[in-house]
């Protein structure tokens, strides 16, 4: 199963995105799936990809829109977030340290934590990907 959505760079389209990845996963997987445990990890992973598209590669493009793609084969699954802003040197990127109270950088940390796969092309085809990949346990009741 593959599908895309289009959307705005506007933060008051998150509710749209969560509903159209997590209303994709159900009609696909239905009850294989323990949502009650899945729905939060999937939900924070991708509303912490497009605010980070929003807030900081379109900062200053607020009318280019956000392509997300999502592709189910089986029961692994991979989002894809692009965006077209100046993208992100990942060689710069340094774990923040709790201790340093540090307000941002978190975000690649939690993607990392509640995802299998997260991988970061900068510029392909004049745009920035990030990739969340997981595999969904099948729920055994």
């Amino acid at each position: 199963m593959k599908s895309e959505l289009h959307v705005p760079s506007d933060l008051n389209f998150l509710v749209i995105v969560e509903n159209w990845l997590l209303g994709c996963l159900k009609v696909q997987l239905g009850d294989s799936v323990d949502w009650s445990r899945q729905s939060s990890r999937l939900r924070l992973a991708l509303v912490e990809a497009y605010s980070n598209a929003v807030r900081h590669a379109h900062k200053d493009k607020p009318n280019l829109p956000i392509l997300l793609r999502l592709e189910l084969k089986n029961r692994t699954l991979a989002i894809e977030i692009w965006d077209y802003g100046d993208g992100f040197d990942m060689s710069t990127y340094y774990p923040p340290n709790p201790t340093d109270k540090q307000e941002g950088g978190y975000g690649w940390l939690i993607m990392n934590r509640l995802m299998d796969n997260v991988e970061y092309r900068l510029k392909v085809n004049g745009a920035n990907c990030l990739k969340l990949e997981a595999t969904l346990p099948e729920f055994l009741t």
